[in-house]
């Protein structure tokens, strides 16, 4: 089977620097310094008994995705990846194949699969502290066990991503998709839950004023979850695209906030006093209750510390890599920075379920309209211009692209 297949060795990311500085960001996809190439595998077969085999519906292609392709990744992760590997970790399927451990799941079922390859994926025993408290995307045995290292599908050299027509997956990163959800709700399972879970982790109340910096596919999304959980709660947006902007209006925002008027606005929406030092930016004393930075980058950082209050919470939804911060906001208002990456179980309405299953509650109630950030569609074939698309977003009025493999209307 044909399969879309990324290939990261000190050769490769030499040739592809190099490449990129005379060519231009083609050369990652095109072109001998490429990181990205279609390739023939064989078909996934059981690793053992309590897996299934899935062929792939769709699949959606994620700014980790670009950022792999790009080289831009911290080499801290390097360790928990293994190449050559077949991308792709948000995608919707059906059964094809059940092993004879495998229970609440036959052929013929639509599934999404939580990609996280945890212990139980893994058959590590006992489980990791992670695990044991329902948070697997965040497992510490990624390195360990039955597959070479891989955080998860995507990004592990033993077994296949999304981007194929066949996955195999445990039974544990099974969910079953309600049947009131298209194709395209279906698919984006995997992005909601990233930005549900950052918003349970760092849930809002009341009018807090909440800022989210960033109006991508996860800015978007995390509007929308604070406006499901929150709804009196008021959204700011930092987000440069007028295209960005415009949805990020339409999903539940109240006001976005032009980069060079952050501090003016702050002062207006939050009642903020602005101090200035003799050298840099402003210091807010009062600020954003909370603050979702989803882009990462050092200059988001210390914007967002400046301009969240006294004891807020900043979550940093941005996969950045090196940083320098002026630690001053973080010790003169007390506040709390907390880490975001994959999901796993939260507290609904006094139950304890996997947040992918409260992300599907949430779209086939309308309370999340994921299928809105679904703009583009592509075959596996034309995945050079998927990713030409993705690098130029506001001009393509492009949001979450997607990968379909048969004629599933959306």
């Amino acid at each position: 089977m044909q399969a879309l297949q990324l290939n990261i060795t000190p050769l490769t990311f030499v040739a592809g620097k190099i490449c990129a500085a005379m060519l231009g960001k083609s050369a990652y996809y095109r072109g001998p310094g490429r990181t990205i190439k279609l390739v023939d595998i064989p078909e996934p077969s059981l690793p053992s008994p309590d897996w299934v085999k899935i062929r792939t519906i769709a699949c959606g292609f994620c700014g980790s995705d670009l950022n792999l392709i790009m080289l831009h990744d911290s080499p801290s992760a390097q360790p928990f990846t293994s190449f050559p590997c077949v991308i792709g970790h948000e995608f919707v399927g059906e059964v094809v194949e059940t092993g004879s451990q495998v229970n609440g799941f036959s052929v013929g079922d639509r599934v999404v699969v939580n990609p996280a390859l945890s212990c139980r994926a893994r058959g590590v025993e006992p489980l990791c502290p992670s695990c044991r408290v329902g948070r697997e995307g965040n497992c510490e045995q990624t390195a360990e066990g039955a597959f070479a290292p891989g955080m998860f599908l995507g990004i592990c050299k033993d077994l296949n991503g999304g981007f194929a027509p066949y996955v195999a997956a445990h039974q544990s990163q099974l969910f079953h998709v309600p049947a009131p959800l298209t194709t395209d709700m279906a698919v984006m399972t995997e992005p909601v839950s990233v930005a549900l879970q950052t918003v349970f982790d760092n849930r809002p109340v009341g009018k807090e004023k909440i800022l989210v910096i960033g109006g991508g596919v996860i800015g978007n999304l995390v509007i929308q979850s604070v406006r499901a959980l929150a709804p009196d709660c008021r959204i700011s947006v930092i987000e440069p695209s007028p295209f960005a902007a415009e949805l990020a209006l339409a999903c539940g925002a109240e006001n976005i906030i032009p980069p060079a008027e952050i501090f003016s606005k702050t002062t207006e929406i939050t009642g903020a006093r602005l101090y200035k030092p003799m050298i840099g930016q402003p210091v807010p004393m009062g600020g954003f209750d909370r603050v979702y930075d989803t882009v990462g980058a050092a200059a988001t950082l210390n914007l967002s510390m400046r301009v969240l209050k006294a004891m807020g919470t900043l979550s940093v939804v941005g996969i950045g890599g090196d940083v320098k911060l002026d630690l001053t906001p973080l010790w003169l208002k007390l506040q709390t920075i907390k880490g975001v990456f994959a999901y796993g179980t939260v507290n609904d309405n006094g139950r304890q379920r996997h947040v992918f299953e409260v992300a599907m509650d949430m779209m086939a109630q309308n309370k999340i309209e994921a299928e809105k950030l679904v703009t583009h569609r592509f075959r596996l074939e034309d995945y050079r211009r998927m990713i030409e698309v993705n690098m130029s977003k506001g001009k393509r009025r492009a949001m979450k692209t997607v990968v379909t493999f048969d004629s599933t209307k959306p």
